[in-house]
């Protein structure tokens, strides 16, 4: 099986090197705009099974180009470009494992297209929107009758300094965007949208992270997919303790808009200015960062009330010289693609994976997760 990996930065990375181990994989073809880059990839990789392509990746054709000869491809890329690649994917027949979640709906809309291409797209597939979203499926799936599912995530630095208290652990182009749009979630039975940054809430987690506070953020997928079989969702997003606040109030000035602005004679965007400004204040003492899950789902089994809690702590993996947040991303994508290869997903069109990675499939690749270094504890 031959697979592509579209975005050689931290996670598709370490995405690139996992595939490289699996026996299912024949050849891993790493793909960038930046030759430096795909170079360091291949340093890290060290497996005469991956090469590497430099490419233009803008519009559908620069896509296709580089999926038609392939069998699976896995998307690190940008928001803006994925549902691009995954247009480009129908065309060539070829199953996409993308970690983007967002514009769920549009993506959906491809799905028969998919289905007649007899490929199976997977859209976001990482930690949140990812792990979180199985966890959620397999307890809505245990339940007779699902009355609540919180999905809580959270990047966070495992020394966090002032003013923020937050470390940027992937793009901070796709923080201040998780920061500004409405939240799709389910309310009553029914699909609503939320405003950005609302109901906080304080919790805590294990050693090392300690109290810490949420606000809701967008359910992508799980708010359509969930619909009818869960009276009340959603998902919420983790930081210490006073950076939602200083946020909030930056979003009320409308310095995350992305509305154009003229600074003597150059156009930009409040967004793109917030983003120079911020991105000092938020780094970390130290690369180490830790990755917070915990999923809740609430309800009924056999008359009697049910509370199911899927929870874990994450933190910097040394062993293989990555944050938390780009192993808990990756791995899950990585573990999706091989699972394509060895035929164990055989669903096609636009199928998120609570879709996929529920009921019999569901211990089989959390403990595939596990043996990856990824451990997520249950209780009942």
């Amino acid at each position: 099986m031959r697979v592509v990996v579209l975005g050689t930065g931290m996670i598709g990375t370490t995405i690139v090197s996992e595939l490289a181990k699996f026996k299912e994989i024949e050849s891993v073809m790493a793909v960038d705009v930046r030759q430096e880059s795909i170079d360091k990839c291949l340093e890290i990789a060290d497996n005469p099974k991956v090469f590497g392509k430099t490419v233009t990746l803008s519009t559908e054709d620069d896509f296709i180009k580089v999926l038609e000869d392939a069998d699976v491809a896995v998307g690190c890329l940008p928001h803006s470009l994925s549902l691009t690649a995954v247009k480009a994917a129908i065309v060539s027949q070829c199953h996409l494992v993308d970690l983007v979640g967002s514009m769920f709906k549009e993506k959906l809309e491809l799905h028969t297209q998919a289905q007649e291409a007899g490929v199976t797209i997977i859209p976001g597939c990482g930690v949140a929107p990812g792990i979180t979203n199985f966890l959620a499926a397999q307890g809505i799936e245990m339940l007779d009758e699902a009355e609540e599912a919180v999905l809580i995530c959270g990047g966070i630095p495992r020394w966090p300094v002032p003013p923020l208290w937050y470390q940027v652990v992937f793009r901070l182009e796709s923080v201040l965007g998780l920061y500004t749009k409405p939240a799709f979630a389910i309310k009553n039975g029914e699909i609503v949208e939320l405003p950005a940054l609302s109901e906080l809430e304080s919790m805590s987690f294990p050693y090392p992270v300690g109290d810490c506070e949420a606000v809701i953020t967008d359910a992508h997928s799980t708010a359509f997919t969930f619909k009818g079989k869960v009276r009340n969702l959603t998902e919420k997003t983790v930081r210490y303790p006073g950076h939602w606040e200083k946020m909030k109030v930056l979003g009320e000035l409308g310095f995350l808009d992305n509305k154009s602005i003229e600074i003597e004679g150059v156009i930009t965007t409040n967004v793109k200015i917030s983003e120079k400004i911020l991105a000092p204040k938020m780094v970390g003492e130290s690369v180490e960062d830790v990755t917070v899950v915990r999923v809740e789902v609430k309800g009924t089994k056999e008359g009697k009330s049910r509370n199911y809690t899927w929870e874990m702590v994450d933190v910097y993996d040394h062993e293989r010289n990555i944050s938390s947040m780009a192993k808990t991303t990756a791995l899950p994508a990585a573990i999706a693609a091989k699972w394509i290869a060895e035929k164990k997903i055989l669903e096609t069109g636009v199928v998120p994976i609570e879709s996929i990675i529920v009921n019999e499939r569901f211990d089989p690749f959390v403990e595939e997760l596990k043996e990856l270094g990824i451990h997520i504890e249950f209780k009942e």
